[in-house]
């Protein structure tokens, strides 16, 4: 029995990997693994791959997402707007009376 798929059943302590505990016939159990770690079966990593769909999926995944054109255009726009807006609010003439 792998520990990967050891089960342990919550009612009768039995341990296990079929879905159903063989002996109480009950669901509920927990995985082995959680209390015992299981080492990686590899002694070393797999190598890398030179598939340039790999690489294109990674840029895809990983790489910074850049705004578009449109999007620096109207955020740009709301800004200057705004500073256009504070610069005329203190400019403009106050009313003493």
């Amino acid at each position: 029995m792998q520990l990967r798929r050891a089960r342990l059943c919550l009612d009768c302590e039995e341990i296990h990997e079929e879905q159903q505990c063989p002996a109480c016939t009950s669901e509920s159990f927990a995985l082995i693994s959680r209390w015992v770690p299981v080492p990686d079966r590899r002694a070393r990593p797999r190598p890398e791959t030179e598939d340039p769909r790999l690489d294109a999926y990674r840029a895809l995944t990983q790489g910074e997402a850049r705004p578009s054109r449109a999007g620096r255009l109207v955020k740009q726009g709301v800004l200057g707007l705004t500073a256009l807006g504070v610069i005329g609010w203190f400019m403009r003439p106050r009313d003493r009376q």
